[in-house]
């Protein structure tokens, strides 16, 4: 068996905790006893009738959450090694079904996502599994497939009352079920897994959603929301530069004294994901106006909706609005994608830290080219926002 990063050749020049997960693996079992921490996954190819499934590995653990969890990987400051090794202990037990589904499989996989603690689960295979990890952009490594049997939960899921309530109602819309979650402080990787279940919404127009798609769909449907409110705040009155890196992603969050507008632009260094084999610096670009974004981000994708909330969560909660220009940096380092959530988590924990301030537009860039290591004209030339400031001025620029 060989790692599914470097296929064996040793890139990393580390021993490899993944090949070493996987050795222990091979004792697995057609029936085992797990803890989900919760975790599933659904499928997008053969859509509508896709692959589901719940994750879980052959042991019972309490402290299995860590398996699926991105915030709290960030709160751990986990490296990717040990994300990898995390994700290798599980076990995707899955079967075929319709986006509409009507099966006792699916029923219990929407139980399991309501819980708030790990639930115990008796598992039948059709086969052992196989060991390997294939990944997914949005939703990171998902590990060891194989044809589910029989499932049974061996305890009651620990269901908050206010994702009871909600599940339960079916004449509530998602988009409003999701923010009415969210409000009540549900983790967004829960609220996710919720919506990918199908449990959100109008009854007649529940169904299966892909976890690819659920992870996009719950970042964009808050900030959306958020952004109803922040458009109608004040601007803020001084340049803000925030940043941070985890995992080999740095980002320089700009914040300007301007109505609401925001560009991300990501650069795929050199033997970073997605540009393992490149030679050249690759850069990827999508912005919006104050207008509602009508089209999916097609170059940054999921990270685009993932680094837009946290910079809506702030500015909600300082009750202002800004322009936001974000460079992301994808440096060698982060060499396996972990799923869009790690973004999220180190975005969010970007505005944790006390911002540089600015009263100038060429101040504010002066200090945000220090930080980035791709030299500064193929920002430049990259970006629509900078293009568009060069040409447009405010109040502030003159006082």
């Amino acid at each position: 068996m060989l790692c599914s990063i470097c296929k064996g050749k040793g890139l990393c020049g580390k021993p490899c905790p993944i090949l070493a997960r996987f050795n222990a693996l091979k004792s697995v079992k057609e029936d085992f006893f797990g803890s989900t921490p919760p975790a599933i996954f659904v499928g997008r190819f053969g859509y509508p009738n896709v692959f589901a499934g719940i994750l879980a590995p052959n042991y019972v653990d309490d402290n299995v959450i860590m398996l699926d969890s991105p915030e709290q990987w960030y709160q751990k400051r986990a490296d990717i090694e040990t994300i990898l090794s995390y994700r290798s202990r599980m076990i995707y037990s899955r079967s075929k079904t319709n986006i509409k589904p009507n099966n006792k499989f699916i029923e219990i996989q929407q139980e399991i996502v309501q819980s708030k603690k790990p639930c115990d689960v008796e598992i039948k295979l059709k086969k052992k599994p196989k060991l390997q990890l294939r990944f997914d952009r949005m939703a990171g490594a998902i590990p060891n497939a194989a044809q589910l049997e029989k499932i049974r939960l061996t305890e009651n899921p620990a269901v908050p009352r206010i994702v009871d309530k909600i599940v339960s109602d079916y004449d509530l819309n998602s988009s409003e079920a999701v923010d009415l979650l969210y409000k009540r402080k549900i983790p967004v990787s829960t609220i996710q897994k919720i919506f990918s279940c199908g449990l959100l919404g109008v009854k007649t127009q529940r169904k299966l959603v892909p976890t690819r798609w659920s992870v996009t769909a719950i970042d964009d449907i808050i900030s959306l929301k958020l952004l109803e409110r922040i458009k109608t705040y004040p601007e803020i009155d001084e340049y803000l530069l925030f940043s941070n890196t985890y995992l080999g992603n740095h980002y320089e969050i700009l914040l300007m004294p301007r109505h609401w507008s925001y560009e991300l632009i990501e650069a795929k260094f050199p033997k970073s994901v997605w540009n393992f084999f490149g030679r050249e610096i690759v850069l990827y670009n999508d912005c919006e106006g104050f207008e509602r974004r009508k089209r999916y981000a097609q170059n940054t994708v999921g990270g685009y909706y993932s680094v837009r909330l946290p910079i809506t969560e702030y500015l909600s909660k300082i009750k202002r609005q800004a322009t936001a220009l974000v460079v992301r940096e994808c440096l060698p380092e982060y060499f396996a994608p972990l799923g869009v959530g790690v973004l999220r988590e180190c975005c969010r924990h970007a505005f944790d830290k006390k911002p540089l301030k600015f009263s100038s537009f060429g101040s504010a860039l002066k200090a945000m080219k220090q930080r980035l290591k791709i030299p500064w004209h193929m920002i430049t030339e990259k970006s629509k926002l900078l293009k568009e400031l060069k040409e447009q001025k405010t109040l502030i620029d003159f006082s």
